[in-house]
């Protein structure tokens, strides 16, 4: 697009994604999607950047709806599981109605109505488990919300599965809830979808009818759903109570592996949002999961409850999970790792709830709930936050003891991936995708790079006045909202246009707007020379380098330099002060611009360096570096459930352990060894054949994320 000298500038405020034209015969999986993008000029209304030919006046520019007139509304940026657009309703108020009960059927009857064809009759039943909306949206589909989620409800007679369908989702879904009550006509029975999770209930010691699911649906028949007030709710309808099963930290460990169970923690860590490649079917659209992790403390332990939380369809609760917050979750299984400690992971029926959403839920009368706020009392609030921390890198569980993958097993957890195919693995990464795989080689340098701290660090752990304080949190109601609705246009449809964040595209363009900036571009330059870490880097640190390194450089026809340490890879401590700058930080980009966006940045951090390890692959042709950061502070969320078998912090033994022996509880400790110690050790990785463990992670751009997580002996592999 040629630039015009007098063009003004102009500022894109929204990107957003939806399904491609199947119409397209030469789609790929790849191109899954489309993007439209709004722009202003800051001085009239947002306009869409391209416009097709007769659509000028179309109703469609005004609403938020995509310009491909066969679609009918917008996908989350990041990922397909969360509710996204004014098309999705929000709460509503409920209805005050008077009920002629005597002609319901209880759930009890539908399995033998549904096997002999019988009429169905209204059913009055309270909803016990609510599941994260499923889009299942493909080329072809004739459907224009392809939505369900699952339910559980309840009546005195027992458990059934309920789904909500298609155009009921927008409706409906963000205004049930765990312990609404509704009143059901004209609904579907149909037999039920044996193939799917469900939650764990035989706490509730009734009947669970498994057969049959109720179908809600938006026609053939339409369903009538009416939500009941609270108010409204009579005692002799005989709708059980709501149960959980909460399980404290100190009784987590005797819990069996997949067990579920329902947790309260005060949370102390929150990791950033990443995205993990869902494993589609052949030829169906791309997926991407969202997930972070947290730590939450209960008082009954030492050590905290380890989080794995992926999007719940509560994106207004994912993305403000912050420290000095009550967290509850519900449905949580147990993972139990070989010589660490058991972690929860989500399941794709747990629901989350955070400081501002606790009111009105029935989980406030639980035993251990109110325990768990009786020991919040006795803290000191400035003394949990100087042990919490926001953002960086962070991973669990940590790598075996002893490597058993090969190249064949391509299934692994670990995959074990030859050197010359790590160049792929690089531009196939997308915006925040997290990738852990293993390459073989040598270790042919290792070089400390120092960190030149700023004075501003965020160093400081004590309570700003005027913040919220712990023994008020639980009472808090909802805070308000902010959404902004734009009209936005379509422009390119490729699949790098994900790659790139929108705070690379959300920025003032000062002569043209140019679409392939707009949407981003492939990760490129992998074989640059480019220095440009953290922060900044002092020449002449510590360094070694293998006897053969200069020889074997010769044969060496690509090096990835890659081995940085970014300002997202690194902690912060949390501040109230600071907390919304914090929040923005540690989550994705949003999808549209708002006021609420605009947040100071965040300080640099208080960060003495980290090592840049070579590798060199087994074809000898591809060498890559990696950045080493070593755990050396019992504080760091990375040492919780990590093995701390005692080594002499010898360069080997730091890079196989991931950390420095002993684990300091002093800010500024002494007792480790100098990397100028720990580098004259370097000499036993002279010719010594490893495997390294790879975190890699596209953080934005160009910006590639690569931490070496462990390193292995050859004879530790199997």
């Amino acid at each position: 697009m040629p630039e015009e000298p007098d063009a003004p500038p102009v500022t894109v405020v929204a990107l957003q994604r939806y399904l491609s034209d199947p119409a397209d015969a030469q789609l790929l999986p790849d191109d899954s999607y489309s993007y439209d993008v709004t722009i202003t000029d800051g001085d009239i209304s947002a306009l869409p950047l391209l416009i097709k030919h007769g659509m000028e006046r179309s109703l469609s520019l005004q609403g938020d709806v995509p310009l491909q007139l066969n679609r009918k509304h917008y996908l989350p940026l990041w990922n397909n599981d969360d509710p996204e657009g004014a098309v999705w309703a929000s709460e509503s108020p409920s209805e005050n109605t008077v009920l002629d009960v005597s002609k319901i059927t209880f759930l009890c009857h539908l399995e033998a109505q549904f096997q002999n064809r019988q009429k169905t009759f209204p059913l009055l039943v309270k909803i016990i488990q609510k599941s994260r909306v499923r889009y299942y949206g493909k080329y072809g589909l004739k459907v224009d919300y392809p939505y369900q989620a699952y339910f559980e409800v309840a009546d005195q007679s027992g458990t059934m599965s309920l789904v909500l369908w298609n155009d009921l989702c927008p409706e409906f879904y963000q205004r049930l809830h765990v312990g609404t009550v509704l009143y059901l006509q004209n609904y579907a029975l149909k037999q039920s979808y044996q193939n799917r999770t469900r939650p764990h209930m035989d706490h509730y010691r009734v009947k669970a009818f498994n057969s049959v699911e109720i179908c809600l649906n938006p026609h053939n028949p339409v369903s009538h759903i009416t939500i009941i007030s609270p108010k409204s709710v009579l005692s002799q309808w005989g709708l059980p109570e709501v149960s959980f099963q909460f399980t404290t930290r100190s009784a987590l460990n005797q819990l069996s592996n997949n067990s579920v169970c329902d947790i309260i923690g005060l949370v102390t860590f929150v990791g950033r949002v990443e995205r993990v490649r869902s494993k589609t079917k052949k030829g169906l659209p791309e997926k991407f999961w969202t997930y972070r992790w947290i730590h939450a403390v209960d008082g009954t332990s030492d050590c905290p409850f380890i989080i794995e939380m992926f999007s719940t369809s509560q994106p207004e609760i994912f993305h403000h999970i912050c420290p000095m917050t009550y967290l509850v979750c519900n449905q949580m299984r147990v993972c139990h790792v070989d010589g660490g400690l058991p972690y929860l992971t989500s399941s794709c029926e747990t629901q989350l709830f955070i400081t501002g959403y606790h009111k009105g839920q029935p989980y406030v009368s639980e035993p251990k709930v109110k325990s768990f706020i009786q020991w919040t009392k006795t803290l000191k609030d400035d003394m949990i936050l100087k042990k919490t921390t926001v953002g960086g890198y962070y991973t669990y569980p940590p790598a075996p003891k002893i490597y058993t993958q090969s190249f064949e097993d391509a299934s692994a957890q670990v995959p074990l991936v030859a050197a010359a195919d790590l160049k792929k693995e690089f531009e196939t990464l997308q915006y925040r995708e997290h990738k852990r795989l293993a390459v073989q080689g040598q270790i042919m340098a290792v070089q400390f790079v120092k960190h030149q701290t700023s004075d501003n660090a965020l160093c400081g752990t004590a309570e700003p006045e005027g913040s919220v304080t712990l023994t008020h949190m639980f009472e808090d109601g909802p805070g308000s909202r902010t959404e902004a609705g734009i009209s936005l246009d379509q422009t390119n449809r490729k699949r790098r246009g994900a790659q790139q964040s929108p705070e690379d595209t959300i920025t003032q363009t000062k002569k043209s707007v140019r679409q392939e900036n707009t949407m981003g571009e492939q990760v490129e330059n992998l074989t640059d020379n480019s220095t440009r870490d953290f922060q900044s880097e002092e020449s002449g640190g510590a360094s070694w380098e293998s006897s053969n390194w200069l020889t074997q450089k010769l044969n060496v026809s690509e090096h990835l330099h890659r081995g940085m340490v970014y300002d997202d890879s690194i902690s912060r401590a949390f501040t109230f002060e600071d907390k919304d700058s914090l929040l923005h930080w540690s989550n994705l980009h949003p999808a549209r611009w708002s006021s609420e966006h605009i947040t100071d940045s965040v300080a640099p951090a208080a960060f003495p360096g980290y090592y840049r390890v070579t590798i060199l692959g087994l074809n000898r042709h591809l060498a890559v570096d990696a950045a080493y950061v070593p755990v050396v502070h019992s504080d760091d969320p990375r040492a919780v459930g990590l093995l701390q078998d005692p080594h002499g912090n010898s360069m080997l033994s730091c890079l196989s352990s991931g950390f420095l022996c002993p684990l300091s509880s002093d800010p500024s400790p002494s007792t480790h060894p100098r990397p100028e110690e720990v580098l004259e050790t370097a000499g036993e990785l002279d010719g010594l054949n490893v495997v390294c463990v790879l975190d890699l992670c596209h953080l934005r751009g160009d910006d590639v994320e690569v931490i070496l997580h462990k390193v292995y002996r050859a004879t530790e592999t199997i």
